[in-house]
């Protein structure tokens, strides 16, 4: 049987980079699920590689094709952007097992799809100052940068993300990323230890 390891945290927490670190560990055997967004495309990111970037029509065909396991639609000060797990063959849970980056409602839409017992999250935790501080670096970088997206972003992962909600979703462990590649490590020893006491 296979698992979808569903890596979620606010913004700036370092899941692209875990997750992409957990990609090419070659002690797990877990296939990436690459989301679909309408998003435009960041500095570094490669299609097909962080996400698919599709056009909104291209979304709304595959809705209207009945494909589209869940899809989250934010209102940034850009437009909205929209964000999407496809069932296009790519996912096989009676031989493989998964690495995907969502959030607390992707998770859940996840459990309802494939069964709770397929869907294992990994929480990963920064506290907030560092967190701002490794968002603005980071946006420093872009071309140009949208540093009024990033407040809204920040301040949207307060509400998200809540301890109410992190409760409600039956999220009870966490890893606090402080030093990455021990963090990539614990992760790792959790995945393949049977995930502890979930």
């Amino acid at each position: 049987m296979g698992y979808i390891f569903c890596i979620m945290g606010k913004s700036a927490t370092g899941k692209d980079t875990i997750y992409k670190m957990l990609s090419e560990q070659k002690r797990l055997s877990c296939n990436p699920i690459v989301l679909y967004t309408t998003r435009p495309i960041r500095a570094g990111e490669r299609e097909g590689i962080e996400y698919h970037y599709v056009s909104n029509d291209r979304l709304d065909e595959l809705l209207s094709q009945g494909r589209v396991i869940e899809v989250r639609a934010y209102q940034t000060v850009y437009g909205v952007w929209r964000y999407a797990t496809v069932d296009d063959g790519q996912i096989d849970l009676s031989v493989q097992s998964y690495l995907m980056i969502g959030t607390l409602d992707v998770y859940t839409k996840l459990c309802d799809y494939f069964g709770r017992d397929h869907i294992i999250p990994i929480y990963i935790e920064v506290e907030d100052g560092l967190r701002l501080q490794r968002a603005l670096d980071r946006e420093r970088m872009q071309d140009p940068p949208k540093y009024t997206e990033l407040c809204r972003r920040f301040l949207a992962d307060t509400e998200d993300f809540s301890e109410k909600k992190l409760a409600e979703a039956g999220i009870t462990h966490r890893f606090v990323n402080q030093e990455l590649r021990q963090t990539v490590e614990q992760i790792t020893d959790y995945i393949q230890s049977g995930f502890g006491n979930r």
